[in-house]
C-alpha cells in the first residue's frame, strides 16, 4: 500500500480555497521509511533524510513567517487502527494559508522538497483553524 506523501492539485486547491482569515496550524504526523527512497540510490534512513528536509527546508519555512508552535513524541495510539504509526508529530504555524502555499511554490523549496518525498512512508497533514484553549473538551 502506497502511503500519503504529497497532496493531489485537488487536495492543495482545495485547502487553498478556504477562507483565509489570518494564523493557520498545520498537524503533521510523519512515518519515515526505514531506508530512504532517493532516485540516485543514495544510502540515508527515512529519519536522516527527514533531517535534511528540516535543514535545508528552515529558511523557506522562516521566509514565511513559519514556525513550530507543538512537538511531541507519539508514544502509544490509544484511539485508531492498530496497523498505524507515526515516528514525528508536530504542529507548524503559518501567518496565513498564503504564506503556506508560497513556501510551497518556492522554487527553492520545491528544489529540497525530494528530501521529505525520499523520507516520508505515509503522512497525514492537516490544516487546523487555531482555537483558544480552555479547561474543557469541545
Amino acid at each position: 500500500m502506497t502511503g500519503s506523501i504529497d497532496p493531489t492539485r485537488e487536495q492543495f486547491g482545495a485547502m487553498m480555497k478556504l477562507p483565509d482569515e489570518g494564523v493557520i496550524w498545520m498537524l503533521n504526523l510523519i512515518r519515515f521509511r526505514d531506508q530512504a527512497s532517493y532516485e540516485d540510490q543514495r544510502e540515508l534512513s527515512g529519519a536522516e533524510a527527514y533531517t535534511a528536509y528540516g535543514r535545508e527546508s528552515a529558511k523557506f519555512f522562516a521566509g514565511v513567517g513559519g514556525k513550530i508552535v507543538w512537538s511531541g513524541a507519539v508514544e502509544h495510539v490509544l484511539i485508531g487502527p492498530e496497523d498505524e504509526r507515526w515516528d514525528l508529530c508536530f504542529i507548524a504555524e503559518y501567518p496565513s494559508a498564503a504564506a503556506f502555499g508560497e513556501m510551497v511554490k518556492n522554487t527553492g523549496y520545491q528544489a529540497i522538497v525530494h528530501h521529505r518525498q525520499a523520507a516520508v512512508a505515509d503522512s497525514r497533514l492537516i490544516r487546523i483553524k487555531p482555537g483558544e484553549a480552555g479547561a474543557v473538551f469541545g
